[in-house]
């Protein structure tokens, strides 16, 4: 999407006017703390201490704090509470966020306000605890909701349909005479429902694919989203049967959208770090409702909707929302996830010819290629392989601070995995963007004294010191004659550069290593000449990222319409979307370093995730590479 079209549509969300009527609910966090806790007299037992408490809306209001949040002009909220004090503390939350809350009734007996309490210990979260769960609503109160809505219909642009719980308001009763108002009211209606999509006739559905498969009678049990050919069948049926446009959510894999206009996808969203989903399928809702009622099509109404859920997955212990600014940051430069199935499945590989070149998505034309970017580090050399069991004790030690040795093994273990996702998640970044996250993961955690807390230039100090050590000790065994040059390149690097060169393709080299020493490197592999000067590593400012520098200077070089001329090879993210996005071919380099030849799957996935076109484990096979780029060898 033009980042001119987002505005636009951020903008016509200030004017539109939503119902929403559903499930409301409370989450709450309770923050405990174990240094509190004391033996309570009566039961003997240790008490569960609660530090700090917050609450925010969750279900249907979840979907209200963020049509809020984005700048809807009017919110109404049409729900039921109960008599106790979580209901005072949600309507003081929705009068204090502007919300007309006129259509927010109480039911005296047999109903209590809906909450998700959910405690949270060493920064992990327990077992929920539920209120609600017992409900049952009165017709009477069933007809006097509905009573609301249909008076406040004319001045409603769309209605969100909310459903989460089993023994909410939506009764038989209810579903049967909100969907007449879905056919024969003056407004449009958008329903989000987990157990009764069938139910409401002429309105918009927006559901999960595992939701979807179980209308259609089949059922997927396992961790992955459902496969992109059984979603889209799925979509494909419910469009039928409803009539009315589709929106199914795939988690990290996007959104497919079945309308008039066909089956479009929407990617899934890159997301350095951790997330929390949460809430996430509120928050497309949300985006996506807003931009339909500002007159938006389904595929413009589902990428706002992406772009939301992907700023919300990133507030951690908070059901989070979406401001017009966050939306905007994240969709004037989205990350995609590209080609996630084939990424996790090399069952799907396709090859050229014989070869070990994998094909995930050739170019649409043939190309002539006269320049190529080379990421460093496990694409040429492996001076630096081993790098990650060295950053992995630097960090963790900076997390756990003075206590590093005798932090309890539940601890210990919490953080090493942290640390581990971090790494795999931030290979091929500078590692002073790198250092700048681990400064926030030690704030987090919170276990070194604020004072104590390096900024990102002393944590890269200590990594530094450990890594030059070991690159020091492998080139000092190079200059002795202990090894060879060929001890340190991936298989066939070298012979694959001189073609290159030789065939007049323009070389650059772009890494997130310090510059300086990325130079000194290059010269003792005897590759640096073959670069001609252009050369180009971390500077030591956060905001300068080498590689997409060099994209930039090359793109300057040559019209940005010849952009098809560029290739570049890598193992990490950072070069694979950078090139992908500015039409250039993305050759994923998904070698075992150790062995410097053969395939590294986890790299695999990492760089057709990221956006490779091909993707081999070496250049072995450089002829037929080079052959498939255009260039004479």
């Amino acid at each position: 999407m033009e980042m001119e079209t987002l505005r636009a549509i951020l903008d016509a969300i200030r004017d539109v006017r939503i119902g929403v009527i559903g499930d409301f609910c409370l989450d709450a966090y309770w923050i405990l703390d174990p240094s509190l806790s004391e033996i309570s007299v009566e039961t003997g037992l240790a008490t569960r201490a609660v530090r700090a408490q917050r609450y925010s809306l969750g279900g249907a209001g979840n979907v209200v704090s963020n049509l809020l949040a984005m700048g809807v002009a009017r919110v109404s909220a049409f729900g039921v509470l109960g008599t106790d004090p979580f209901a005072q503390e949600m309507m003081r939350i929705l009068k204090a966020s502007g919300v007309n809350a006129a259509g927010m009734l109480v039911q005296e007996s047999d109903w209590a306000t809906p909450v998700y309490v959910k405690p949270v210990a060493e920064d992990v979260e327990q077992a929920r605890i539920d209120f609600g769960n017992a409900n049952t609503l009165s017709s009477s109160t069933g007809r006097a909701l509905l009573e609301r809505l249909s008076a406040a219909l004319p001045d409603l642009d769309l209605v969100i349909i909310n459903q989460q719980l089993l023994h909410g308001i939506h009764t038989e009763e209810l579903r049967r005479d909100l969907s007449r108002l879905t056919v024969t009211g003056t407004s449009r209606f958008i329903c989000d429902s987990r157990s009764w999509s069938d139910a409401f006739t002429g309105a918009i559905r927006k559901l999960n694919d595992r939701e979807a498969l179980r209308l259609c009678g089949k059922e997927w049990d396992f961790d992955l989203p459902v496969p992109r050919p059984d979603a889209e069948a799925a979509a494909e049926t419910l469009f039928h049967r409803w009539k009315t446009p589709v929106f199914l959510t795939r988690g990290s894999y996007g959104m497919l959208v079945r309308d008039e206009a066909g089956t479009r996808e929407v990617p899934g969203l890159y997301i350095v770090g951790r997330t929390d989903t949460v809430g996430a399928g509120d928050s497309a809702l949300a985006g996506i409702a807003a931009a339909l009622a500002a007159g938006r099509d389904a595929l413009e109404a589902a990428t706002v909707g992406n772009y939301v859920a992907g700023v919300t997955i990133q507030k951690l212990f908070i059901t989070g929302t979406a401001s017009a600014q966050e939306i905007m940051a994240i969709g004037t430069d989205p990350e995609y996830v590209h080609c996630p199935e084939l990424a996790e499945d090399p069952r799907m590989a396709r090859f050229q010819g014989t070869s070990e070149i994998e094909v995930v998505s050739a170019p649409l034309r043939p190309v002539v290629v006269t320049h190529a970017i080379f990421d460093n580090d496990g694409t040429i050399s492996t001076l630096r392989e081993g790098w990650e069991a060295i950053m992995e004790p630097v960090m963790i030690e900076a997390v756990l601070g003075e206590s590093w040795k005798s932090a309890e093994e539940q601890l210990y273990r919490t953080v090493r995995e942290r640390v581990r996702r971090y790494i795999d998640a931030t290979t091929g970044v500078q590692t002073l963007v790198q250092m700048t996250g681990l400064v926030e993961m030690v704030k987090e955690f919170g276990i070194v004294p604020a004072a104590q807390v390096k900024d990102a230039a002393g944590y890269k100090a200590l990594y530094n010191k450990g890594l030059l050590a070991m690159v020091d000790g492998r080139l000092a065994k190079l200059r002795r004659g202990e090894l060879a040059i060929d001890d340190f390149m991936v298989k066939g690097a070298l012979p694959f550069l001189k073609a290159l060169h030789a065939g007049g393709v323009k070389l650059y080299l772009a890494s997130g290593t310090d510059e300086e020493d990325l130079i000194t490197e290059a010269k003792s592999l005897g590759h640096a000449d073959l670069f001609e000067g252009r050369i180009h590593g971390a500077v030591g400012d956060i905001a300068i990222e080498a590689k997409k520098v060099v994209l930039e200077r090359i793109l300057g070089e040559i019209d940005r319409d010849g952009a098809g001329t560029l290739v570049t090879f890598g193992d990490g993210p950072v070069e694979m979307r950078e090139t992908r996005k500015r039409g250039g071919i993305a050759v994923g380099i998904a070698s075992d370093e150790p062995r410097r030849f053969g395939w590294n799957m986890k790299k695999r996935s990492r760089v057709i995730r990221a956006g490779a076109h091909y993707v081999v484990p070496d250049f072995s096979q450089g002829g037929t590479l080079l052959a498939l780029l255009g260039i004479r060898s």
